[in-house]
């Protein structure tokens, strides 16, 4: 199964009454290998104007309790959770059950640090006295406390989009509370969303107002948050290169202190050969992966809690003396630059703390703060409190100190067990690699992949095969090349703090704009934290010129992706709204469209949420006749993780009755699955059309009876009537006014909310119009479906300047034509579909 492959989705669909054409921009949102519209249409259930005059008089006409169901429940397949984030209902066995599974996704990376940074720390800095020794472990334990127990699982976790972790998701989050995207794709239908959740600034708190009217305000400063949420993935992808190849050489490079002849290209090939067999499985999964994981890591955590407590007890206790962090000071008095080189290895200790937040949409927040604060964190301490202690008394073993410190007749055992545990290191880093790169196709950041769903239960749990594979190459590479832990620990440096940083900018923002967390409170935050992170930054970035490159190379490399992908997007999108066929035309022509109308439902697929997209035209000009029945179908992405599904389509009519066409919008969040076959899709489509011409006609007779209040419009939802014939209670909504903000925005489609009327308003049988158009519709279904797709070329206009032109026209361009087609994203038979060609000039 994949994501990708499939058009629409279940759910429910909201359906409205009598709507006309009108003008609008919008905004075109490219999710899980879809080119989707981004701007919701214009219906708003505007609850707060029931107070107006009038309004009363109607809610009390209208009392009912409506019928509700799902008409379009494609999605569900068994998920669980589809409607929310599972965390909130998971029992007590359950989370006990994740946790443990997290030992095998989330804390593998963090968990073999032990095997390389005192390795690391002290080829900066010689062993000369017992502050040394102390004074490094100090650091490690204060760095552990303070960055990932403290930062990580106390605060960081918090912030999450109702269960997704991560920089997009975090961008996400900010999107949901200021219009900070590069395109304006909010409408207030969006918020009507049950997982929006919104909690805007009050009046009162003047702080979070004048943050949110500043970001909405200056265009560069949300080009410079997009460029930060990109650089942070950027990095995120770069750990994901990096982990598999420090963890894994570290753990094989046991082998050449016990076995003769064993050199370092012997470490480098059997390190590769484990690298292959690693990506080779992530195929299967990372439930299956984690499954078979975690058991083997919680045997490493005993391992290092285990040998620890020997090595403590055997050799020297007195290492405990390191919780006094007086000793960080003497330790840099006592080396000064040196100390401060150090840090760069110190650092490594944290490596993997981004992963419990970035793959927290694969677990749920209590499992990952049970596994680290009751197994991870004791054993880490335990594990580096051990070394120091054997340290103390052998400090010339300091370049091979974790496997010396092991005793001899558990050597080979601990290094079986080491090398899994480096496996599962590299599957933190590989997990959370695929989950930003999915939320960034689902922000329109990143080119459309193929994305396959692992698990049926849990819908965070996904594998990208290219992804995967590019980065086996990559660590393959990097391998080969370095052939040293050292280096590869420089390079590591930087990528993993560099997204710490801005994990921490962006948290900040959530805690003034979102939380509205007390002023000093908030700024205490990135104080605190972001001036360690800066100066372990300031330490790491001395280390460019010895392997520090790499993450900054592979960084611009994606940001570059990412942005370019993002800025032809929006170009692409602004250059339709301009090209859209305006409503005279569309009357000029009539209802038969100025061709011939043969029967059949053709569903154009178009980014356009309001107005008449281009392409149209260009099928009205190849094609000698035009289906009876037209139905523009737009998906939409908006920053939630999941829309419930009977909050996922909005339905309208476009242009008069007797053109027979109509608008379809289908909202997803970036973590909805959008399964099914078209012959699923189809028959549930017809279904919600034919209860949308219904309730329209029901909506025209109650307009009728209300003619003495001057009612401009009325809107009627669909979401109460549905196909499966299930009941349930639900307050009813009454019909609103025209909204009159978007007649002063510039448009003229009517502003319409849900209301359900009773079925004894008007039957079919007394309205020949409603009979003849649904009799119209089912000799359309007979004709069968055709799918209206636009194969788009997208060129940069000749005044252009250079650089823009270089950008679109090859760039642009490349990625575009080695992303998944549209054509390929769907289960339709290539029979059933028809693509024209154009070029757009942006």
């Amino acid at each position: 199964m994949e994501e990708g492959d499939r058009i629409e989705e279940s759910s429910s669909v909201r359906l409205t009454g009598r709507t006309y054409s009108g003008g609008g921009v919008g905004e075109s949102r490219w999710v899980d290998g879809s080119e989707v519209d981004s701007e919701s249409p214009p219906w708003s259930l505007l609850d707060e104007n029931e107070g107006k005059e009038g309004y009363g008089s109607l809610r009390r006409r209208l009392v009912k309790k409506p019928k509700r169901v799902d008409s379009f429940d494609v999605e569900a397949m068994e998920i669980a959770g589809a409607h929310g984030h599972r965390s909130k209902d998971l029992s007590t066995w359950r989370t006990l059950a994740l946790a443990f599974q997290t030992l095998g996704v989330v804390y593998g990376d963090m968990g073999t640090s032990p095997l390389y940074v005192f390795s690391d720390v002290f080829s900066k800095v010689n062993i000369e006295s017992d502050v040394d020794i102390l004074g490094a472990l100090s650091l490690v334990m204060y760095t552990i406390a303070l960055v990932p127990l403290a930062k990580y699982v106390f605060v960081v976790l918090q912030a999450n989009d109702n269960g997704e972790g991560g920089t997009f998701a975090l961008y996400s989050l900010i999107c949901r509370y200021a219009k900070v995207n590069m395109l304006p794709n909010r409408q207030p239908a969006d918020e009507q969303i049950s997982s929006f959740k919104l909690k805007l600034p009050t009046p009162e708190l003047e702080r979070a107002l004048n943050i949110k009217e500043t970001l909405e305000r200056r265009s560069s400063l949300k080009t410079l948050l997009l460029l930060l949420v990109l650089m942070g993935t950027s990095m995120v992808i770069g750990d994901g290169i990096l982990t598999p190849a420090i963890s894994v050489m570290s753990a094989v490079s046991g082998l050449q202190g016990e076995i003769k002849g064993f050199n370092t290209t012997a470490v480098v090939v059997v390190s590769i050969v484990i690298l292959v067999a690693l990506f080779s499985i992530q195929r299967f999964g990372t439930s299956k992966v984690g499954v078979m994981f975690a058991p083997a890591l919680a045997l490493w955590f005993f391992s290092l809690g285990s040998i620890g407590i020997y090595n403590l007890v055997k050799h020297d206790i007195t290492v405990i003396k390191a919780f006094n962090p007086a000793y960080i000071y003497f330790f840099f008095k006592k080396n000064s630059r040196d100390a401060w080189s150090a840090l760069g290895g110190c650092v490594l200790c944290i490596t993997g703390a981004e992963a419990m937040f970035a793959d927290l949409g694969h677990f749920s927040v209590r499992a990952i703060q049970i596994a680290f604060t009751f197994v991870v964190f004791p054993c880490l301490l335990l594990a580096y409190m051990g070394q120091a202690a054997y340290l103390m008394r052998y400090p010339d073993s300091s370049g091979r100190i974790f496997y010396d410190s092991v005793p001899d007749s558990l050597f080979w055992p601990v290094f079986v067990v080491a090398t899994i545990a480096a496996m599962i290191a590299s599957q933190a880093m590989i997990s959370a690699t695929f989950s930003c790169v999915k939320q960034s196709m689902a922000l329109g950041c990143f080119p459309r992949l193929k994305i396959i769903h692992t698990s049926r239960r849990l819908m965070g749990q996904i594998y990208i095969p290219v992804i995967n594979w590019f980065l086996m190459i990559m660590c393959v590479v990097v391998v080969s090349i370095f052939r040293s832990t050292t280096d590869i620990a420089n390079a590591y440096g930087i990528a993993e703090v560099g997204v710490m940083m801005v994990t921490t900018s962006l948290v900040t923002l959530v805690m003034l704009l979102i939380w509205q967390t007390n002023l000093f409170m908030a700024l205490c935050f990135p104080l605190v934290f972001g001036s360690i992170e800066l100066i372990y930054f300031s330490a790491v970035l001395s280390k460019v010129l010895e392997g520090g490159w790499l993450p900054l190379v592979f960084a611009a490399f994606f940001l570059t992706v990412m942005y370019i992908w993002n800025y032809g997007s929006v170009l692409k999108y602004q250059s339709e709204v301009r090209e859209k066929i305006s409503m005279d035309f569309m009357h000029e022509l009539g209802s038969t469209l100025g061709t011939v109308r043969v029967p059949g439902i053709g569903l154009l697929y178009n980014e356009l949420v309001h107005g008449i997209p281009s392409i149209f035209g260009q099928f009205l000009l190849s094609l000698p006749a035009i289906h009876s029945t037209i139905v523009f179908v737009c998906i939409k992405y908006v920053p939630v993780p999941v829309v419930p599904q009977e909050e996922r389509f909005l339905f309208r009519r476009v242009c008069p009755k007797d053109y027979h066409m109509f608008r379809c919008i289908a909202r997803y969040g970036y973590k909805d699955i959008r399964k099914e076959d078209h012959h699923a899709f189809e028959q549930l489509l017809v279904q919600s059309l034919e209860n949308f011409l219904r309730k329209e006609a029901q909506d025209l007779a109650l307009e009728s009876t209300l003619t003495e209040m001057d009612i401009d419009s009325v809107s009627v939802s669909s979401r109460d009537y549905g196909t499966q014939g299930t009941y349930g209670n639900e307050e009813l909504k009454i019909p609103l006014m025209h909204d009159r903000r978007l007649e002063e925005a510039g448009t003229s489609t009517s502003e319409e909310a849900s209301a359900a009327l009773p079925s004894s308003v008007m039957s079919s049988d007394e309205d020949p119009s409603l009979e003849y158009e649904l009799s119209a519709l089912r000799e359309a279904i007979d004709s069968g479906f055709t799918y209206f797709l636009a194969h788009g070329d997208v060129r940069a206009k000749k005044n252009s300047v250079f650089l823009k032109k270089l950008v679109i026209n090859y760039f642009y361009a490349f990625l575009r034509r080695n992303c998944r087609a549209g054509a390929a994203n769907m289960s339709v038979p290539h029979m059933n579909i028809l693509q024209v060609g154009m070029t757009y000039m942006v």
